[in-house]
């Protein structure tokens, strides 16, 4: 992850885009102020106690950008470089992400500043409860529904959801405040993957308008993580060859394509892809700019900037990351006819099973898979038709487009609700 500065920080960078689809639809100068703006940005330094008895202070985050159109809905991560701009950025996406989708939700992101792997499952369990008890002024299954994000799991949001329900309902279970926990305790059929599914989705649908034929696609996946690995195994049961994928230590490449339900065996074994025997190694820097027909950041933040955009040699980008593209990468892309999946749509899987989960645990009525696929494809695919037809009027990128939709939508809700005195 890039820690970013005032000059150059990702909020600044949600902000540009976000100007360019204002621009886009004309908005009134005093919407843009309230959309450009987070509504509450919370910060929490609380101590925790170790293994060995000492206290560690550690510092967390969590903000609502906008809550127009519903609850604050956004994932939880833990990284040692998590920051409030950053925390900012990801709130305001989430809520361009909801609205492209439809989804009654407002945007918000939260994040704690620590290296988990650094940490036992004890003190782990004790910096979520004590980060949840901090947050918890903002939560509730009407309020705030955080779900899993960078370093966090459905342990994490089954801690998260019983420390709430300890706090606030005497110990009784209330789902409904987190998604993305485990199925046992009101999880939905379907979230893990749900993320990686949406992604596949979204290529099938880009595929099919762009004229690419996956049985015959070349697939480069920066990031073999959740996202990452279930995008992985779905093309792969389409036909498609994956070439290259990567971690946090590296990439594995192979141009006749990897068995991939081996390199997942042998991560789970060491955790790491690097040491695949069949593969040669190379940086996630020399991965983004393998030759494939498809690329799919799943990542972390702006991995495609105006340093490599030109190397770039995919034909389509999948963005299963959030932000991994600059505006300056975006420009140069769509100035080449690269085609753009932006992360605002292609990755709104996991936020859009999580809305099937919350409503799931309001009504404590649960649905299968297949019920849960089948209406995650067809929600993926009424949004594509909406953001390419905009793209096409519009003459712009998808992102640009994804964006004006979005803003058009929460714009004219806050229009219809009016401001409260």
């Amino acid at each position: 992850m890039v820690i970013t500065t005032p000059e150059h920080s990702l909020y600044a960078i949600a902000v540009e885009q976000f100007n360019q689809a204002a621009d886009l639809i004309g908005l009134e100068d005093e919407l843009r102020q309230i959309l450009s703006t987070c509504k509450r940005e919370l910060t929490v330094n609380f101590p925790v106690e170790m293994d060995d008895g000492s206290i560690k202070v550690f510092t967390g985050y969590r903000v609502h950008h906008n809550l127009a159109a519903g609850p604050a809905k956004g994932g939880i991560r833990y990284h040692p470089n998590v920051t409030l701009d950053e925390v900012k950025a990801l709130a305001m996406w989430m809520t361009w992400k909801c609205a492209i989708m439809g989804l009654p939700f407002g945007g918000g992101k939260g994040g704690v500043r620590v290296d988990p792997k650094l940490l036992s499952p004890g003190e782990l369990q004790n910096l979520t409860r004590r980060y949840t008890t901090e947050i918890s002024i903002l939560l509730g299954p009407h309020q705030d529904i955080p779900a899993p994000d960078v370093n966090t799991n459905p342990q994490i949001m089954a801690w998260i959801m019983d420390t709430y329900s300890m706090h606030r309902h005497g110990g009784v279970s209330v789902p409904a405040v987190v998604t993305g926990k485990p199925p046992i305790l009101g999880g939905s059929a379907g979230r893990l993957e749900a993320t990686g599914r949406g992604v596949v989705f979204a290529i099938e649908e880009a595929a099919k308008t762009y004229g690419i034929d996956l049985t015959q696609a070349r697939v480069v996946i920066q990031g073999f993580g959740n996202a990452g690995s279930t995008a992985a195994r779905l093309l792969d049961e389409l036909g498609s060859r994956i070439v290259a994928v990567s971690d946090s230590r590296g990439g594995i490449y192979n141009p006749n394509g990897l068995d991939i339900p081996a390199v997942f065996a042998f991560k789970q074994q060491t955790g790491s892809v690097i040491g695949y025997p069949e593969a040669e190694r190379v940086t996630n820097e020399e991965l983004l700019e393998l030759p494939c027909d498809i690329l799919i950041p799943a990542a972390l933040e702006e991995q495609i900037t105006e340093r490599n955009a030109a190397r770039i040699r995919a034909r389509l980008i999948a963005e299963a990351a959030n932000g991994p593209t600059t505006p300056e990468a975006d420009r140069i892309l769509f100035d080449r006819g690269i085609i753009v999946l932006p992360d605002i749509y292609a990755n709104a899987g996991g936020v859009t099973v999580s809305y099937f989960e919350w409503v799931q645990g309001l009504q404590h009525f649960y649905w299968t898979e297949e019920e849960v696929n089948s209406r995650l494809r067809a929600i993926m695919t009424r949004a594509f038709q909406a953001i390419h037809a905009t793209a096409e009027r519009y003459h712009v990128q998808l992102r640009t487009a994804a964006l004006a939709l979005a803003v058009q939508r929460v714009a004219e809700i806050t229009r219809l609700r009016g401001i409260y005195p």
